[in-house]
C-alpha cells in the first residue's frame, strides 16, 4: 500500500509537533491541523488514510469532524484521543464511526500497536469488498446463511462493525447464532489472522472465573501451585467472546469493565500491571434491559459493551432460510461424519418448514446431525427423523378443541406456558378455578403470569370473571 498518509488533529502545539515526530518515526507520512476545520480541509486536498484527532478544540471538535467526514461515506480510520474519566465521549465516538480511541497521557505503544492494526484494516476493504458480492449473491457470510431480509440486515450490521475495535453485544435466544456471530465479526477483521477465544461465563464456577478471565501467579491463592495465564492474554491480539456475560459475577463485571476502559489487568496475587490488545464482544440470552433492572448485569458494562447491538432472531421468525440452512448443515455434518448424504425429501422439507423450532438453528443440526446418522441413502426421508416430530399430541389429532400443540423439541418451559394459559382461556380468564385445575397455588400462577408478561396474562390480571 505503500507509505501510508496520517493526519494528526490536536491544538495544543508541543502535543501537536511531538505526535507528528514520533508517527514519523514510525514510518507514516505525517500532515498536521490546528482544529476540525482545518482538518476538513486537509482531508479533502491530502486524502490521509488515518486521521488522529483529539476530541476538544476550538471552532471544531473530533466528534464533529468525524461526523462530517464520515457523512461523505470515506473509509479512513479514525483514532480520537480523549482525557481520562472521559471514556464516555469515546464511546460515542466509537458509534459514530471511529476505529478506537485513546486516553491521554498517550501510551506510545498502544499507539503504535493501533496504528498497525488500523494499516491492516485499510487493507482488508478490498477483500470486505468481494464478501459483500458473496452476500447478495448467495446470501451468505462466514459460517452464516440466510437470504431473508432479518438475516441480510444482520450481516450488513457485521460488515459494518467488523473492521473497527468496537465491543459488540450480541442477543437472542439459546441456539440462533451467536457465536457464529462473533467468529464471523472476528474473520472478517483486522484480528482474523490471531486467536478467537470463546468462553461461557455460566459453565465457570464463581470461584474460579477471575482466574479464567484475568490469570493468577504461584501462591495467589489455596491451590494456585503454579502460575496461569488468563484468556484475556492468551487472545492478545486478536477478539475475546465473552458468552452469558449477565451470569458473571458483579464483583467481576466491575473488574472487567476497568480492563476494557485501561486496556490494563493484574493477574490475581500480582502487584504488576500487563497492557492487553483484545477486543471483547459479549452475548447472552437475556434481555440486557432487564439483567441490568434486576441487577444481574452492571449499567456501565453494560453501556460499554453495548457500543454496537446485534440480536439474532429464533429460526420460527426466518423460516424461509431452512433450504439454506440444511444445505450448508449438511455439508458440515458430512464432513465431520465422513457420510454422502446429499439432500432432505420435499416431505422432510415441509415438516421443517412448517416446524416451530423452539430449539432454533441448534435444534436443526442437531436434527439433522442424527438424520445423518441414521441414514441409509442419498435422501433423507421422514422415517430417519427423530419418532414423532413434527407430530401434535393425540389429542390434537382428534381436533379436540382444548388440545394443546406441542412438537418434539418442545421445551419443558414453554409446555408449561402453554398448558397455564390454555387452562384459563377454558376457565375464561378466572384464576382461582385454572390454578384448581393445574393443582398449584393462586400465588404460583400470579406469579406465572408475571414472568410470561404475555396478552391473555394481562387479561388475567385483571379483575377474574365471576362464575356464573
Amino acid at each position: 500500500m505503500g507509505q501510508l498518509k496520517v493526519l494528526i488533529v490536536e491544538d495544543e502545539e508541543n502535543e501537536r509537533t511531538g505526535l507528528a515526530e514520533l508517527v514519523s518515526a514510525w514510518g507514516y507520512r505525517v500532515e498536521t491541523a490546528l482544529d476540525g476545520v482545518e482538518a476538513l480541509e486537509q482531508i479533502s486536498q491530502w486524502n490521509p488514510s488515518i486521521v488522529i484527532t483529539d476530541m476538544k478544540m476550538p471552532r471544531m471538535g473530533g466528534l464533529e469532524l468525524l461526523e462530517r467526514a464520515s457523512s461523505g461515506g470515506s473509509t479512513m480510520a479514525f483514532i480520537v484521543v480523549t482525557a481520562q474519566g472521559t471514556i464516555d465521549t469515546a464511546v460515542q465516538a466509537m458509534r459514530t464511526g471511529a476505529y478506537d480511541y485513546i486516553t491521554k497521557p498517550i501510551d506510545t505503544d498502544r499507539l503504535r500497536t493501533i496504528l498497525q492494526n488500523a494499516s491492516e484494516l485499510l487493507g482488508t476493504r478490498v477483500e470486505l469488498e468481494v464478501t459483500r458480492r458473496k452476500l447478495r449473491d448467495a446470501g451468505s457470510l462466514g459460517c452464516l446463511v440466510g437470504p431473508s431480509k432479518k438475516m441480510q440486515e444482520i450481516f450488513r450490521l457485521i460488515e459494518m462493525v467488523a473492521p473497527s475495535t468496537a465491543s459488540v453485544l450480541i442477543t437472542g435466544a439459546s441456539g440462533t447464532g451467536k457465536e457464529l456471530v462473533a467468529r464471523t465479526i472476528h474473520d472478517l477483521s483486522p484480528r482474523r489472522g490471531k486467536p478467537f477465544l470463546p468462553i461461557n461465563c455460566a459453565a465457570i464456577p464463581e470461584t474460579l472465573i477471575e482466574s479464567e478471565i484475568f490469570g493468577h501467579e504461584k501462591g495467589a491463592f489455596t491451590g494456585a501451585l503454579e502460575r496461569r495465564t488468563g484468556c484475556f492474554e492468551l487472545a492478545e491480539g486478536g477478539t475475546l467472546l465473552l458468552d452469558e456475560i449477565g451470569e458473571m459475577p458483579v464483583a467481576t463485571q466491575a473488574k472487567l469493565l476497568r480492563v476494557l476502559e485501561d486496556r490494563k489487568l493484574r493477574r490475581l496475587g500480582s502487584k504488576v500491571e500487563t497492557t492487553v490488545d483484545v477486543r471483547v464482544l459479549a452475548a447472552t440470552n437475556k434481555v440486557p434491559e432487564d439483567a441490568v433492572a434486576k441487577g444481574e448485569l452492571r449499567t456501565d458494562l453494560y453501556y460499554r459493551l453495548n457500543v454496537f447491538n446485534i440480536h439474532m432472531p429464533p429460526l420460527k421468525d426466518h423460516k424461509e432460510d431452512v433450504p439454506e440452512l440444511l444445505q450448508n448443515l449438511l455439508a458440515e455434518v458430512n464432513d465431520k461424519h465422513g457420510r454422502k448424504v446429499a439432500a432432505v425429501s420435499e416431505a422432510v422439507l415441509n415438516l421443517f418448514r412448517n416446524y416451530s423450532w423452539p430449539g432454533n438453528v441448534r435444534e436443526l443440526r442437531n436434527t439433522l446431525e442424527r438424520a445423518v446418522i441414521v441414514c441409509d441413502g442419498a435422501v433423507i426421508e421422514t422415517k430417519h427423523l427423530p419418532p414423532g416430530f413434527g407430530q401434535t399430541t393425540t389429542r390434537t389429532q382428534t381436533h379436540d378443541p382444548d388440545a394443546i400443540h406441542l412438537g418434539v423439541g418442545t421445551t419443558v418451559g414453554e409446555a408449561e406456558r402453554l398448558l397455564i394459559l390454555k387452562t384459563l382461556e377454558s376457565t375464561h380468564n378466572n384464576k382461582t378455578r385454572a390454578a384448581e385445575i393445574l393443582e398449584i397455588s393462586l400465588k404460583t400462577l400470579h406469579n406465572k403470569l408475571k414472568e410470561y408478561g404475555s396478552a391473555t396474562g394481562e387479561a388475567a390480571s385483571k379483575e377474574e370473571t365471576v362464575e356464573p
